[in-house]
C-alpha cells in the first residue's frame, strides 16, 4: 500500500508515501518459523520482526541497495580484460561479432591492488573497503524479468522484494519512520506480495529541489491541527477495528489501519530525514550538488534515523550505443556519492553496521553493437552470463575481489555466483539465515532464494 493511499483516505490528498508499524496488527499476521508448526498466528511486531531470534551473529543492521538499473558493462567498470582490447574490432575465435576493448584505462587501488575502471576515480581510492563480486550471473538478458528477479527472487511470479524480506525478519528500529524506503523505484521492487502488507517498501521520488512539503505530499494536514488529527485517527481505527473484528481479523485491513498510523507519525521525523539543508557545508561537498548526491546523502540521513533498507534507483546503464560517453557520463554521476557514502559512513562508525550494495540486473556482452564503422557509436549488448557488483561495510570483507570471469568478460568462470547467492549472502549478514527466513502461503513455505542460494563465506568478515 503507498502513502498515497494513507494521506487520501486521512488528510483527502491523492498522492505520497506510506508504510506502517507495529501496535495491534502484530497480533493479527501470520508468520513461519522454522521451529514447530508450518504457520502460526502469533504476537509478531513489525517493530521486532516476525521471524524471532537471528539465527546468526549479525554483522549488518541496515542496508542501502544502489541500483544500477540498466545493466552496467562489467568489462568497462569493474572486471579488467586486456585479453578482450588484442581483439579490438576484430572477430574473437569461437565467438560471433567483434570484439570491443574496452575504451576504458584500468589501474591498481589501494593497498589490495585491486584494478579499477578509471570512470570510478573516486570509488578507487574506497577499493580496500569493497568486495567486488567479478562472477554474477544469471537467466533472462530482458530488462524486466531480470530486474524482477535481482529485486524479489523470482523470474515470473509476484515475490515479495528483498527489502520486503529484511523487514519481515528484522523488523524497523524506529516506529515514526517506515522501515523499508525506496528512492525513485519501480512498484514490483518494493512489493510485499504474499507477505502481509505492513512490510511493503515506500517510494519517495525525491529531488533536492523539491518543497519538503512535496517530497512527501499530504503528509500533513493543511485544515486539522495535529491535536484533532489524533481525535480523528482514534475514531477511524475504532470503526475500522469493529470492521476487522466481524472480518475476523483481515490482514489487509489490519495494515491500512497501521497506515494511518505511521503517517499520522511520519509528519515530523519524515520531514526532517529529507531536509539536507541542515546538514555542514563540508558534508554536502563531499558527497557534491547533483541531484543524485543528494539521494545519497538522504540515505544516510534515512539509516541513521533507524530506516532498515534503503533502494536508490541510480540507473541509466543501458548502453547500446555512444558507450564511452554515455558510460563516463553515468558513472560520473555516481562516483563521487558513493565513494562520499563510505567515507561518511565510516567516519561516524555506521559502516560496520550498514550494508552497502551495488550492482544492476545483469551485465553486457564484450562484442560490437552498433556501426561498426564508427567507434564513437560503439555499444554492447545485453548479456545475462557475466556481471559485477560490489559490497562495502556490514561485515562483508574489504579489499576482496571474488570471482572471476573469462579472458573475454562473457562469462562467470571461476566462483559462478547466482542472484540467489548474494541475496543469500546479504541476509546472513544481517544475522537471517535464507533457509529459515520463510513465509507459508498457498501450502508451500516460501523463501526469497526458493530452494537455491549459498553464502559467499569469501566476502564476509
Amino acid at each position: 500500500m503507498a502513502l498515497a493511499e494513507v494521506s487520501q483516505a486521512v488528510f483527502g490528498g491523492s498522492d505520497g508515501v506510506g508504510h506502517f508499524s507495529r501496535r495491534s496488527i502484530c497480533q493479527t499476521l501470520y508468520c513461519s518459523r522454522e521451529s514447530g508448526s508450518s504457520s502460526r498466528s502469533g504476537t509478531c511486531a513489525y517493530l521486532d520482526g516476525c521471524f524471532g531470534p537471528k539465527i546468526f551473529k549479525a554483522k549488518a543492521k541496515a542496508v542501502i541497495h544502489i541500483f544500477a538499473e540498466g545493466g552496467p558493462s562489467q568489462v568497462d567498470t569493474w572486471d579488467p580484460k586486456p585479453e578482450l582490447a588484442k581483439y579490438n574490432n576484430k572477430t574473437i575465435p569461437g565467438h560471433d561479432g567483434l570484439a570491443f576493448g574496452s575504451p576504458f584505462k584500468f589501474t591498481p587501488k589501494g593497498k589490495s591492488g585491486i584494478e579499477c575502471s578509471e570512470v570510478f576515480p573516486a570509488l578507487g581510492e574506497c577499493i580496500d573497503d569493497m568486495a567486488v563480486i567479478r562472477s554474477l550471473w544469471t537467466d533472462i538478458p530482458a530488462h524486466e524479468v531480470a530486474q524482477r528477479f535481482m529485486n524479489t527472487g523470482s523470474l515470473q511470479l509476484p515475490k515479495p522484494s528483498v527489502g520486503s524480506w529484511v523487514v519481515y525478519g528484522l523488523g524497523t528500529e524506529n516506529q515514526n519512520m517506515p522501515g523499508f524506503v525506496t528512492i525513485g523505484s519501480k512498484p514490483e521492487w518494493r512489493q510485499a506480495s504474499f507477505l502481509p502488507g505492513v512490510y511493503q517498501g515506500v517510494n519517495v521520488n525525491y529531488s533536492k529541489n523539491m518543497n519538503l512539503d512535496d517530497v512527501i505530499l499530504n503528509i500533513r494536514s493543511q485544515f486539522s491541527p495535529m491535536e484533532r488529527q489524533r481525535h480523528q485517527l482514534d475514531l477511524v481505527k475504532q470503526l475500522n477495528q469493529m470492521h476487522a473484528d466481524k472480518l475476523q481479523k483481515d490482514a489487509q485491513l489490519e495494515a491500512r489501519i497501521e497506515a494511518f498510523e505511521i503517517a499520522f507519525r511520519m509528519q515530523t521525523e519524515a520531514t526532517d530525514a529529507f531536509d539536507i539543508s541542515k546538514e555542514p557545508e563540508e558534508m554536502k561537498s563531499l558527497y557534491g550538488t547533483s541531484d543524485m548526491a543528494s539521494k545519497f546523502l538522504v540515505a544516510r540521513r534515512l539509516v541513521e534515523r533507524g530506516v532498515r533498507f534503503v533502494q536508490i534507483n541510480a540507473g541509466g546503464w543501458d548502453h547500446h550505443g555512444g558507450l564511452e560517453q554515455a558510460l563516463r557520463g553515468r558513472a560520473a554521476d555516481i562516483d563521487g556519492p558513493a565513494a562520499a557514502l563510505i567515507k561518511d559512513l565510516k567516519q561516524r562508525g555506521l559502516l560496520d553496521d550498514t550494508l552497502v550494495i551495488w550492482g544492476g540486473e545483469f551485465g553486457r556482452t564484450p562484442f560490437i553493437q552498433g556501426d561498426i564503422n564508427d567507434t564513437k557509436r560503439w555499444g554492447r549488448d545485453h548479456h545475462p552470463y557475466a556481471f559485477t557488483a560490489w559490497m562495502a561495510g556490514g561485515g562483508s570483507k574489504g579489499g576482496v575481489a571474488y570471482g572471476a570471469t573469462d579472458e573475454l568478460g562473457f562469462k562467470a568462470a571461476q566462483h559462478p555466483t547466482y542472484c540467489y547467492d548474494l541475496h543469500a549472502t546479504a541476509l546472513q549478514l544481517l544475522g537471517l539465515d535464507h533457509e529459515k527466513l520463510s513465509f507459508y502461503h498457498n501450502g508451500i513455505r516460501r523463501r526469497l532464494t526458493d530452494v537455491h542460494g549459498e553464502v559467499i563465506d569469501e566476502v564476509i568478515v
